[in-house]
């Protein structure tokens, strides 16, 4: 097993809005990028676990063309908001770090 962070080249979060949050999963290579994808580990119900939302919160999408997976889920608090502690998203991505991937 490999964790997604050893797997990914890049592994990001952003503000999609002031209510959405994305989180960007990128791989260098088309065989990287496809273990993961068809591993099957990144599936809402993993995310909503990871991040105390509902499995029908989380929307994930691969882009094949770029070797790619963006998941976008609600953000806790608006951006701006006075009990928001991370106004552009940037820090969001940590819990999907250590998730494991079979070789």
């Amino acid at each position: 097993m490999a964790r997604l962070i050893d797997l990914a080249s890049v592994l990001r979060s952003k503000n999609a809005g002031a209510l959405l949050c994305t989180l960007d999963i990128m791989f260098e290579e088309e065989a990287t990028y496809r273990r993961v994808c068809d591993s099957g580990v990144l599936e809402p119900g993993l995310i909503a676990k990871l991040y105390g939302i509902s499995g029908n919160e989380v929307s994930i999408i691969p882009y094949d063309v770029a070797y790619a997976i963006k998941i976008t889920i609600p953000r806790l608090h608006k951006s701006g908001d006075p009990d928001d502690s991370d106004i552009y998203g940037a820090q969001q991505h940590a819990p999907l770090l250590d998730i494991e991937i079979p070789d």
